[in-house]
């Protein structure tokens, strides 16, 4: 596919791309090496600029800032949009990955916001304490999961961001100002999930819990007729539970299910739930796969850390070349969201689905969450690159979930016009006088934020 085709499909869904291969360039003291590459993670974008810096420390990054007329923060490069791109300058965050000392007080973990989840974790876990969620990936950042409203599942679980009781943002005018849930809780609300947005987040505050061990299991082919009279009962059979579809049958393909691990218990597990047989083995979310990249299943216990992902740090995740959208609705409507988009687009699916994903967000109070102030379940596809035609698919999807006031996560693809995606978050207003106040001169906008906020 060329450049002008991805192009022609971000005006309509907010992907632009660019496929021709892009070399690092040394502009500056700051790191700037040919390490860093210039695709995203899936290999559907090509940032805009070769003027990629990483600093090494926060003033680095201050600096950085102040000589810059636009730039924009760079993480992990795990979205599928150009939430992240720039014609002007990337800031790499990789190397503020930090990991300061866990507070025994406040349960609390200081860290630069470009550590990896899957790098994080097991430090946490060594001295006895856990995050509360994962994401089905710990390849992601803190700061850029928790900027996008990352989630993992659970009835009881917020998404990331719900994690955070503090960070600090480098601003458009260099400024590093700090947001806690104790001392600024309004403005807080508005900065944790930031788009980006704000500046650059230099340092996360996260909440921990006890360290904890999970058992995991997958059960085959649950009827559709179970999950619809008995969704809540599914969902809440595990702290953790997913769903996965590819549409084709009357059946869920697989659920997937975490269940807390505690020494003083059995082991309790049935060969069947709600008519879904238990499986004989380790299987991956799309079936056809190798399991060898997903975390252990058939109730073998590990930590935490190697449960509530999907897939293990050391693996190539999912499917690799593939696009993904994701859609949240209120879990009181999830049911008839579901059985909608069966019915309207089975027959598209067959030719663009890998896989769909089905899991549950507890509602939480942040401005820009994709749960905000409501109990959320999350509709995720994995595509195929198949740029026209998932360019085509958004719309009518879209159209679907629309009775149900769907929400789009914000690092993936969506068509969603830009007057309605904000008419979805209540708070938007109060966001864009944030952002206002952070960046005054707009060094962080680029063309996916000034679509955001077109015609405000």
């Amino acid at each position: 596919m060329d450049k002008r085709s991805f192009l022609k499909l971000s005006s309509a869904m907010l992907a632009g791309a660019a496929l021709s291969p892009l070399s690092a360039c040394n502009t500056s003291k700051e790191k700037s090496t040919e390490a860093i590459v210039t695709k995203n993670w899936a290999g559907n974008i090509t940032y805009s600029t070769t003027n990629i810096l990483e600093p090494k420390s926060v003033d680095e990054a201050r600096e950085i800032i102040k000589k810059s007329s636009k730039l924009r923060a760079l993480g992990t490069r795990h979205c599928f949009n150009t939430i992240a791109d720039s014609d002007h300058t990337l800031l790499s965050t990789r190397s503020l990955n930090a990991i300061g000392p866990i507070d025994p007080n406040t349960a609390t973990i200081t860290v630069g916001g470009g550590i990896r989840y899957g790098d994080l974790c097991k430090h946490i876990d060594e001295q006895g304490f856990a995050l509360h969620n994962l994401a089905s990936l710990p390849h992601i950042s803190v700061a850029g999961a928790c900027a996008t409203a990352t989630h993992g599942s659970g009835v009881t679980n917020g998404n990331l961001s719900t994690a955070v009781s503090e960070l600090e943002i480098l601003t458009g005018t260099g400024e590093l100002l700090t947001f806690s849930r104790n001392k600024n809780a309004s403005e807080f609300a508005g900065a944790v999930v930031n788009l980006g947005a704000l500046g650059v987040v230099t340092q996360v505050k996260l909440q921990l819990l006890p360290s904890f061990k999970v058992r995991q299991w997958v059960y085959l082919d649950l009827p559709i007729s179970e999950l619809s009279a008995e969704f809540e009962e599914i969902m809440a059979a595990g702290y953790s539970v997913s769903l996965f579809t590819d549409w084709q049958t009357e059946n869920i393909n697989q659920v997937w299910i975490k269940r807390i691990a505690k020494d003083s218990q059995p082991v309790n597990v049935t060969p069947a739930l709600y008519g879904a047989i238990q499986a004989d083995r380790d299987v991956h979310p799309i079936i056809e796969l190798s399991a060898e990249n997903c975390t252990p299943q058939m109730g073998v216990v590990g930590p935490w850390y190697e449960r509530l992902p999907h897939f293990k740090l050391g693996f190539t995740p999912s499917s690799g070349e593939e696009l993904q959208a994701e859609y949240f609705v209120p879990r009181s409507h999830a049911v008839e969201a579901i059985k909608a988009v069966g019915a309207a687009h089975r027959e598209e699916l067959k030719q663009l689905l890998f896989i769909t994903e089905i899991r549950t967000i507890t509602a939480d109070d942040l401005w820009l969450s994709t749960a905000y102030h409501r109990d959320s379940v999350a509709i995720h596809f994995t595509l195929k690159q198949d740029i026209a035609g998932v360019g085509k698919f958004l719309p009518r999807l879209e159209e679907t979930l629309k009775p149900f006031e769907a929400r789009p996560h914000w690092g993936k693809l969506f068509a969603m016009d830009p007057a309605e995606l904000r008419s979805r978050y209540e708070k938007f207003g109060q966001f864009k006088d944030l952002v206002a106040k952070c960046d005054p001169e707009g060094k962080f906008r680029n063309a996916f934020m000034d679509r955001i906020f077109s015609g405000l």
